[in-house]
Parts: C-alpha cells; sequence; structure tokens
C-alpha cells in the first residue's frame, strides 16, 4: 500500500470516528459506521470490436445508532461536515422512531479484533489500463474464435477493482483494509441453426499475476461448448449423480443458507434441529475460513469489528456450527463466531467467507468408475430449492455415464430430491480448487431422481 493510499485511509478512520462521537454526543447509546470507496474499471469485447469501457468511482457511508433496543441505519455519499451532522440527526430521530428490537446492539467488546491478521495479502496494487483489459479481452476471444467448430461469440471481458473498506463503533474499535479483484472471461456459441451450444470460462483473482491466462481461459470456454453438441434426451429414470465442481458448489451454498442464523433464529431451515448431528457421511468435512492468503471472500476481520478465523461448519459429517452474527447469536442464545456481514444501508446479517468442503481420496474418475447408468451434471437451471423442506428440484444438462465413462452430452432434464437425503449419500473427489469463494471438489449423490423425456 502506497503512502498516499495509508493517508486516505487513515482519514477513512478519522470520518468514521468523529461520525460516531457525534452520535453518541447527540444522544446515541451506541452507533458504528462503515465506509466503502471503490474504483472499478471493465472492458466488453465481441466479435472484433471493443463493445463497451466502463469505469465508476464510489464512496458510500453508513451510520447505524442504538438508543436502548431501538436502532436506526442511514447512508450517503457525501461526505462532507455538514451533511455527516445532518446523517446524525436523521438517524437519531429514526432510531426514536423504531420499533424495538431486542436483539440488536454493538458485538461484545472483548471479541472485537484486537490483533489484526497479517498475510493475508488482499491487495495488489498494479494498475491496468484500459488500452490493457482491451488487449486481454481481445485477445481471449481471437483464440477461442479460432477453433474449429466454434461459430460465435458472446464476448469476451476484462476488468479490475480495488476497494477500501473502514469499520468503526464506539466501544473503541477502528480498522480499515483493502483489497483488489482482477477477472477476465470469455462466452462462445459451438454449431449452427438449433444446434448451437452455448459455454463460457471465466478467471477471478486478487492479484494479477494469479490470474488464469486468455489461452487458458480460451481453450476451457471452447472445449466445454463444442462437447455439449448433439446432445439427447433420455427417460426418466433413478441413478447416480455426479456434480461438476462449477456445480457442486451450489450444493454447499445450499447447506450455508439452511445453517445461516437468521434461518436458524426464524425456524425456517430444514436444518433447524440438526446442530451436532450427523447431516453427511463421516469422511466430509466443510470449512469456513475468512483468513485464507489471497482468498477470494477473505477478510480479516467480520463487519461487526469481530475477531474471526477457521470453522469448522461439518466435522466428520456433524453439523458443529451456525453461521452467526451478534444479532442471530443473542436469539439462540449463543455467541457470535465472527461471520457478520455489513452494507452501508441496512443491519449487519449472518455470512459465510471462504466456504469449501473438503476434497476427498478418489480421483474424479475413481468416484463415478463403478455407475453402469448415471448423470454428469455441468450446468444447473432455475432456483427449485425449498429451504423449509429440503425439497431440491432443478433443471440440469450434462453428460451420460455409462460403465464409469462420460458419453454423450444430456440436456432438458430435471433433477430433483431431497437435501437431507442428498447430503447423507454424498461422496467427495481429489479435485478441490479454491476459487470462486464457496467451492467443492467433483461430489456423488448416490441416487436421484431425473425426470426426462
Amino acid at each position: 500500500m502506497s503512502q498516499n493510499e495509508i493517508n486516505i485511509a487513515k482519514n477513512n478512520l478519522k470520518r468514521l470516528e468523529t461520525l460516531v462521537y457525534l452520535a453518541q454526543k447527540a444522544g446515541a447509546d451506541q452507533a458504528d459506521a462503515v465506509f466503502f470507496s471503490s474504483e472499478s474499471e471493465s472492458v466488453s469485447w465481441r466479435l472484433g470490436k471493443m463493445e463497451d469501457v466502463e469505469r465508476s468511482e464510489s464512496s458510500d457511508l453508513g451510520l447505524r445508532v442504538i438508543i436502548g433496543k431501538k436502532q436506526a441505519i442511514v447512508s450517503s455519499s457525501d461526505l462532507g461536515q455538514a451533511n455527516l451532522d445532518t446523517l446524525v440527526e436523521r438517524a437519531l430521530d429514526m432510531a426514536r422512531n423504531a420499533p424495538e428490537d431486542p436483539w440488536c446492539g454493538l458485538a461484545d467488546k472483548n471479541l472485537l479484533a484486537g490483533k489484526i491478521p497479517e498475510g493475508l495479502d488482499l491487495y495488489d496494487d498494479t494498475k491496468i489500463a484500459a488500452e490493457k483489459l482491451k488487449e486481454m479481452a481481445r485477445e481471449t476471444e481471437e483464440l477461442a474464435l479460432e477453433v474449429d467448430g466454434i461459430t460465435n461469440s458472446q464476448g469476451a471481458s476484462a476488468g479490475t477493482s480495488a476497494t477500501s473498506i473502514a469499520l468503526c463503533n464506539s466501544d473503541g474499535f477502528a480498522q480499515t483494509y483493502q483489497s483488489s479483484s482482477f477477472s477476465l472471461s470469455v462466452s462462445v456459441i459451438a454449431g449452427s441453426g438449433t444446434g448451437m451450444e452455448r459455454d463460457y470460462s471465466y478467471s477471478s483473482k486478487r492479484h494479477l499475476e494469479d490470474l488464469d491466462t486468455p489461452a487458458n481461459i480460451a481453450r476451457e470456454a471452447t472445449e466445454r461448448a463444442l462437447r455439449r453438441l448433439n446432445p439427447q434426451k433420455v427417460k426418466t429414470t433413478q441413478v447416480p449423480v455426479i456434480f461438476d465442481p462449477r456445480v457442486s458448489r451450489t450444493l454447499v451454498g445450499h447447506l450455508a443458507s439452511a445453517v445461516n442464523g437468521q434461518s436458524i433464529a426464524r425456524g425456517t431451515s430444514f436444518l433447524k434441529e440438526s446442530l451436532n448431528r450427523r447431516i453427511f457421511p463421516a469422511d466430509i468435512r466443510i470449512i469456513d475460513d475468512p483468513h485464507i492468503c489471497r482468498g477470494v471472500s477473505s477478510r480479516p476481520f467480520d463487519g461487526e469489528g469481530v475477531a474471526n478465523g477457521k470453522m469448522d461448519l461439518i466435522r466428520d459429517g456433524v453439523l458443529q456450527n451456525w453461521i452467526l452474527d451478534s444479532s442471530s447469536a443473542r436469539q439462540l442464545g449463543l455467541q457470535t463466531n465472527g461471520h457478520a456481514s455489513r452494507g452501508t444501508s441496512s443491519p449487519p446479517h449472518p455470512s459465510s467467507s471462504n466456504l469449501y468442503l473438503a476434497a476427498g481420496k478418489p480421483s474424479p474418475a475413481e468416484l463415478m468408475a463403478d455407475i453402469k447408468s448415471g448423470f454428469y451434471v455441468t450446468e444447473l437451471i432455475g432456483m427449485g430449492v425449498n429451504g423449509i423442506t429440503g425439497d431440491y428440484s432443478r433443471g440440469a444438462s450434462g453428460f451420460w455415464i455409462e460403465n464409469g465413462e462420460l458419453t454423450y452430452p444430456v440436456n432438458e432434464i430435471t433433477i430433483a430430491g431431497n437435501l437431507k437425503d442428498m447430503f447423507l449419500c454424498l461422496s467427495a473427489a481429489s479435485d478441490l480448487e479454491l476459487k470462486y469463494g464457496t467451492d467443492a471438489p467433483t461430489l456423488r449423490i448416490e441416487k436421484m431422481m431425473l425426470a426426462g423425456s
């Protein structure tokens, strides 16, 4: 971080400390404030021409005040001192007229992060001009269109962003950090007429040097699109289902939603009675780790300033923890485990960070070697998941498995089951890659219903 960036970060914190002080002086029992500033630039390129160039700069500040058991949040992008005074007045007036919330309040002071972890390496100060982004997108699309069988492009894009986050509260917490992101993607079409198929590839990293190359991104997108040509339909049946890593991570996402503290406190989760019970096979472990170096969703502290760290959601197949912020923890008679997220216009809420299902022992090939007839999922469509019952039904496409091998592409089918049953008969391959923020290796569900032709 440059000296100028350090000075800006210090000024942001001073602004927040002043705002919190003014709120308490005007009558707030407690207060916290958060500040986000970001710069981003992206280029879209399609069929040899630049389609779009976007650049944005934003600064947004949010103030939360608490009077007794009432709270209010106000936000603004106007950072002038006169507006800060107005923000305090508005927030206090809103709080006095707000309904009581018995669970609101700052996090327990003893849980606040006293020391910020080192080595997260979330910020790369490399600056990329629009011309360089254009060249990255152009090269990626050109390489893809050179491949035989690729007939069209939905475009390539390249982008970069930098974000600064500052958080301060009336219990003395005041910290700031920066993060960066670099991305590159392409989407292509294979075939012609009614036989066209589309697929994509993308990479997003904290540091530019970690970003996948245009050649690799183009190769993955084209290979996937070409493999999907001439799909067939299958009859309704019940078979083992293999989830490709691009879609297996959604199963981990469904688990995260089901163990979110707000859902548990409201009683709206199919796993509300499952804490300390086995809900996966004994060899399954699912971890949330906000301190992964250069992690896509890493953060040095949570949205309430609480110290965070690596946590098992599932260990030996047993559900170990809910995902909690302070409010949901109080409702459940528990203590927050440092999983609050925060925006500028709403109270903190529970969310995961780098969440992943640990790799298993078999390779993907070994995982499906004994399947005589089955389905390998590469794409899911729709959101047919009932968080209250666990019922699962989604449109899907992929490949048919015969005698342990992928054969012909398949589309226009629906896969269905119940997440409780699916979790209990899940097995994992060894190909875990931490790429999306919520990740899983290739996964096998022993039996699901396929609704086909």
